[in-house]
C-alpha cells in the first residue's frame, strides 16, 4: 500500500510538466526589451529560442514592413499573452480588434532560420525581413472582412548578420480574447519540424489510443447493456480524442485545410461541454453511492443548454459565454474532487486506480481551462507560464485516466475468471459428488421400485381376493346381489343385441324360519351352505349364475335359454335339494328340507326390461308357495 501511495504521488506531480514541457528549453533564455531581442553567439543550428518578451504594439493598425516607423506605437507588450490585458491611452483594449506586433533580433551572421508558430487568433499575417513568410485565414478590420483560421506551421527564412525585423498583423472578431497565447520559436528548421513532428505524432497517438478505448468501452456495452458505465467512457474517450485534433498542433487543419473555421470550432466546443456530464455520468454509473443524481441532472441540464447555444448562434456570440461554463467546470471539478476524497476514505476495493485517474484527469483539466482562457499573465513565474503553455493537457490526463480505468477493468476480469475457475472446480466436485449421490440413490430407488413393485402385485392379489370378495356371498360362497346387479344389466343387454331368450329362476327354502327355530341358527347357515353347494354344481354350464338373493332366497340366471330347458333345470335342481335329505320336522310339507322356485323365460326386446323378467319369475314363486310348496311353477313374461 505504502509503495501505491508512492507511485501516486510521484505520477501527480510530474503531470504538468508531462503537457506543458516537451517542446521547451531546460535552462532560462534571454527575452526580448523595448522591441529587441539580441541573440548574442546563440547556436541556433543546436538550440531553439523563445521570441518572448516586450514587442512593440500598435493597435487598430495594420502594418507592414517599413511602416511601423510612421505608424502610431502604443506601448511595448509583453509577448505571448491576449492583447485584452493592455489598454490605450482611451479605453481598455477589447478582445476584438486588429493590431500589428513588431520585434527585431539581432543574429551573429547570415543563416537559414525558421519559425515555429502557434495556433493565433484568429488571423495573421507575418513577414520577416520584409518578406511575407507566413499567413493563416485572411486578417481584416471588421468581421466581414476577415475569415479566421488555425494553422500552426513552422517556416523558413534567410536571416541576415545584425538586425531582422519581424512584423506580425493579428485580427480576431470571433474568439473573446485575441492575439497569441503561445510563444513563437526561432531556430533551425530541422529542429523546428522535429518539434512539430513530435507533437502532432504525440497527439495521434493519444487520438488513435482515446480512440481504441472509446470504440472499445463501446463494445463492451454492446455485450453487456445493464451496465452504463461502459457507454459513458467510452462516448468520453472519443469526444476527447475528436477534441485532440482541433486544439495543439491541430492536425485536423493541417489535413483539411479549407475546413470551415466555425464547424470546426463548435465541434470543439461541444466536446467540452458535453464531456463534463458524460464524466460525471461514468462516475456515478460505477460509484453511485458517492455521486448525487441531481447533480449529475444539473450538468447535463447545463450542458443541453449550452449545446442549444452553440448549435443555433455563431462563434462571435457562444464564444462569450464560453467562461461561464468554464467556471462551472470548475465548480463540478471540485465536487469530483470532494467525491474522489471521500472515497479515499472509505477504503474502497480498488479504488486507487480510480483516484489515480481521476485526479489526473482533474490536473489536466483545470490546466488546460487556465491556458484556453487566457488568465496566464506576465506577472507569473516563469515555471508556471511553461507549464500552462500547452492546451492539450487533458488529453494525456484522460489517457491515463483509460489506462488506470482499464487496469481496473483487467483486475476485475481477472478476478472473474479467478472465480469462475474456483467456482468450476468447485461445481466439478460437487457434480462427481451428485454423480455418486445418483448412483447411490439410483440404486436405493431401484430396490425400492422393486420392494413397491412386489407389494404392488400383493396389493393387487389382495384388492381382486377384495373384489372378489366383495362380490362373493361370505356364507354360501356364491355370487350375492351386487354381483348379481352388476351382470343382469349386461346380460340383458347382451341377450337383447343377439336377440336371445333368457330365463330366470327364484328359488325360496320352505318353511325355513320354522327350521331356524327347531335346529337353530347355526343349523340354519349349514342348510344354506349344502343347499348353495347343490346349486353350484348343479348347473350344467359355466355361463349360469346362481346368486344367494337374501336370507333362504335365491336367483339362478341362465342365459340363453328357452322355457323347457329352464323348466328341467328347476326339476333337477328341486329334486337334488331334497335328495340332501336334511331333516325338517317343521316343515308342512316333507320331514326333510324342500324349496319353491319360480321360473320365468323371454327374449328381451326394446319394450321390456330384465326388471319385467325379475317381477314375473317373483310371482311364479308366489304361485308355488300358495299351491302347496316343493314345487316349480312358471308364469310367461
Amino acid at each position: 500500500m505504502r509503495k501505491r501511495t508512492i507511485l501516486f504521488i510521484i505520477i501527480i506531480l510530474m503531470l504538468p510538466f508531462w503537457g506543458g514541457c516537451s517542446d521547451q528549453r531546460s535552462e532560462l533564455q534571454e527575452e526580448a526589451k523595448n522591441g529587441l531581442l539580441n541573440l548574442g553567439q546563440d547556436n541556433l543550428k543546436n538550440d531553439v529560442i523563445s521570441l518572448d518578451g516586450e514587442w512593440k504594439f500598435y493597435w487598430n493598425q495594420l502594418l507592414e514592413p517599413g511602416e511601423l516607423e510612421q505608424g502610431s506605437m502604443n506601448s511595448y507588450v509583453n509577448f505571448p499573452s491576449s492583447w485584452t490585458k493592455y489598454s490605450t491611452a482611451d479605453e481598455k483594449i477589447s478582445g476584438y480588434g486588429y493590431a500589428t506586433y513588431g520585434l527585431s533580433f539581432i543574429s551573429a551572421e547570415n543563416e537559414i532560420l525558421a519559425l515555429k508558430i502557434p495556433k493565433v487568433r484568429t488571423a495573421y499575417k507575418l513577414w520577416v525581413n520584409d518578406d511575407l513568410i507566413a499567413s493563416a485565414g485572411e486578417v481584416g478590420q471588421t468581421r466581414d472582412t476577415m475569415v479566421p483560421q488555425y494553422l500552426p506551421q513552422v517556416t523558413s527564412f534567410q536571416a541576415r548578420q545584425g538586425e531582422n525585423e519581424i512584423v506580425m498583423q493579428i485580427s480576431n472578431f470571433y474568439r473573446p480574447s485575441g492575439g497569441l497565447l503561445n510563444s513563437i520559436q526561432l531556430g533551425d528548421e530541422a529542429q523546428l519540424l522535429g518539434l512539430r513532428y513530435n507533437g502532432i505524432a504525440y497527439e495521434l497517438f493519444l487520438f488513435g489510443a482515446l480512440m481504441m478505448m472509446g470504440i472499445y468501452h463501446l463494445a463492451l456495452f454492446f455485450f453487456r447493456r445493464k451496465d452504463p458505465a461502459p457507454l459513458f467512457f467510452g462516448l468520453f474517450c472519443i469526444l476527447v480524442a475528436v477534441r485532440t485534433l482541433l486544439i495543439g498542433e491541430t492536425f485536423f487543419f493541417t489535413l483539411f485545410p479549407g475546413f470551415d473555421f466555425e464547424t470546426a470550432y463548435k465541434i470543439q466546443t461541444l466536446t467540452y461541454y458535453l464531456g463534463v456530464p458524460l464524466i460525471l455520468m461514468f462516475f456515478r454509473a460505477i460509484l453511485p453511492e458517492y455521486f448525487h443524481p441531481r447533480i449529475i441532472r444539473l450538468t447535463q441540464f447545463m450542458a443541453g443548454a449550452y449545446l442549444v447555444v452553440v448549435l443555433f448562434t455563431p462563434t462571435w456570440v457562444y464564444s462569450v459565454i464560453n467562461p461561464l461554463y468554464q467556471i462551472w467546470s470548475l465548480l463540478m471539478i471540485c465536487y469530483l474532487f470532494t467525491r474522489l476524497v471521500k472515497i479515499t476514505r472509505h477504503r474502497k476495493k480498488d479504488s486507487w486506480l480510480i483516484i489515480l485517474g481521476g485526479l489526473a484527469l482533474i490536473l489536466t483539466c483545470i490546466m488546460d481551462i487556465i491556458t484556453l482562457s487566457g488568465w496566464i499573465n506576465e506577472s507569473w513565474p516563469t515555471l508556471l507560464k511553461i507549464i500552462f503553455q500547452g492546451d492539450n493537457n487533458s488529453s494525456t490526463g484522460q489517457l491515463i485516466f483509460a489506462i488506470a480505468y482499464s487496469f481496473l477493468l483487467a483486475k476485475n476480469f481477472s478476478e472473474s475468471m479467478e472465480y469462475k475457475t474456483s467456482m468450476g472446480e468447485k461445481l466439478t466436485e460437487m457434480n462427481n459428488q451428485l454423480d455418486q449421490l445418483v448412483v447411490q440413490r439410483t440404486e436405493a430407488l431401484t430396490a425400492s421400485n422393486e420392494k413397491v413393485a412386489q407389494q404392488n402385485l400383493e396389493l393387487e392379489r389382495i384388492n381382486q381376493d377384495l373384489q372378489r370378495i366383495s362380490l362373493k356371498d361370505p356364507l354360501t360362497g356364491l355370487w350375492n346381489r351386487r354381483k348379481y346387479n352388476e351382470t343382469i344389466p349386461l346380460e340383458w343387454l347382451r341377450c337383447l343385441r343377439h336377440e336371445q331368450p333368457m330365463a330366470l329362476q327364484f328359488i325360496d327354502v320352505d318353511y325355513f324360519k320354522n327350521y331356524n327355530d327347531q335346529y337353530g341358527h347355526m343349523a340354519g347357515d349349514e342348510c344354506l351352505i349344502r343347499i348353495s353347494e347343490t346349486l353350484k354344481t348343479s348347473l350344467p354350464r359355466s355361463t349360469d349364475m346362481a346368486v344367494r338373493y337374501g336370507g333362504e332366497e335365491f336367483i339362478v340366471f341362465l342365459a340363453d335359454t328357452r322355457k323347457e330347458e329352464a323348466m328341467n333345470i328347476a326339476q333337477m335342481l328341486l329334486k337334488s335339494i331334497e335328495a340332501l335329505a336334511i331333516p325338517h320336522k317343521g316343515s308342512l310339507v316333507k320331514d326333510c328340507v324342500t324349496v319353491s322356485i319360480g321360473v320365468s323365460c323371454m327374449t328381451p326386446d326394446v319394450n321390456t326390461t330384465y326388471e319385467d323378467l325379475v317381477n314375473v319369475a317373483d310371482k311364479a314363486l308366489y304361485h308355488a308357495k300358495s299351491d302347496g310348496r316343493n314345487q316349480v311353477k312358471y308364469l310367461e313374461a
